[in-house]
Formats: structure tokens, sequence, C-alpha cells
């Protein structure tokens, strides 16, 4: 028994030796090093306007449909805007009563405090001002008047629309004079305001 497991193996070696001769021996070939071309001054002009672009394309992106930069003329919103600031206007966001605004009018754009939103009725006596039969309490320190205004008290504000007055309540070119104003024509409320002038 010892002697047969011996030849077999000895038999199981010659078939091995055999298989491993008859076998073709596979040479490797040695890796090849491609070198990477260098950029040359064309490579990266290109790649500088492409970024350019791409920048570019994002701030107008971003100034048409999210942000908004603008240049205060007047003293309409005084004393929270003086002529020459620059406000930056954010576009996204519901709009409401207390929140300062840029808007357009006759293709010019102004600014002024939210007073009140469509369905509510405004009504002006003397120097007090009422929004739905209830005193509002605001920051602005100039009384509020309806002399030399264009619409007629108390004034139900459409739906869809702002009603809209300048934090400079003697000057009545907001919507006493324009009436409210379309969601429209709305800018975004003011997020920020870089004085440049008279600092």
């Amino acid at each position: 028994m010892f002697l047969r497991r011996q030849k077999m193996t000895e038999g199981d070696k010659k078939i091995a030796e055999n298989t491993e001769a008859a076998a073709p021996v596979k040479e490797t070939k040695p890796a090849v090093k491609t070198k990477k071309r260098k950029k040359t001054s064309k490579d990266f002009a290109v790649e500088f306007f492409i970024k350019v672009a791409i920048t570019v394309a994002v701030v107008v992106v971003l100034c048409l449909f999210v942000v908004g930069i603008h240049v205060n003329h007047g003293n309409a919103s005084y004393p929270m805007l003086k002529d020459g600031d620059l406000v930056i206007t954010y576009r996204i966001g519901k709009l409401e009563a207390g929140q300062e605004i840029a808007y357009k009018v006759d293709g010019k754009t102004r600014f002024g405090r939210i007073v009140a939103v469509g369905g509510d009725v405004v009504d002006i006596s003397g120097e007090y001002i009422k929004v739905n039969d209830y005193g509002i309490s605001e920051d602005v320190v100039y009384p509020t008047t309806s002399e030399g205004a264009k619409i007629t008290f108390p004034y139900q504000v459409p739906e869809g629309t702002l009603f809209v007055m300048n934090d400079f309540r003697s000057d009545v070119s907001d919507s006493r004079t324009y009436g409210a104003i379309p969601l429209k024509d709305c800018e975004g409320k003011v997020v920020l305001v870089l004085r440049l002038r008279g600092i």
C-alpha cells in the first residue's frame, strides 16, 4: 500500500513536470512611463478665462434672483438710509410689515418701509396711523401725516401689493402718492447698508 502511494506520487510529479515544460513562458514587459505634457501659457490663459467666466455667471445669477445692489439717492428713508448709501437687498423670503424694502416706481428705485400688506386697511388721522383699526408700533421718529396724499383714507390695500411709507414722513412720495406697490415691483428687503458718504 505504501509503495502504490509512492508510485502515484512519482507519477504525479512527472505529469506536473511535463505540464510546466509544455506551458509557454510569458515575458513581462517593463511598464512604459508616459511623460505628462507641461502646461503652456496658453493653457493657463484658457483656465483663467474659464474661471472668470464662471465667476461672472454666478455673480449675475445672484444679482438677478437673490440679491440686489443699489445706491440710495435722496433722504426719503432718513435716518436709516442717507443719500449716497450703498444698499444690499435680499429678494428671497416673505415680505412683512416693518421691513425696509427697495421698490421701483416709474423705472426708478426707491426705498421705504412696509406699513401694511394686501388685505389690510390703512387709516391716517392727524399724525396717527392705524392698520385694521389698531395703532402700530414703529421706530420712525417723524410724525405721520396724510397732507399732500393723492389717495383717500381709510385705504384698502389690494391683494398682491404692499403699502409703503418713507421713514421721513414729511416726504409723501410713497404709497400716499403712488398707491400700493405691486409685489412684482419690489426689489427685496434691505439687509445691509454701506455708508459711503457722511461717515
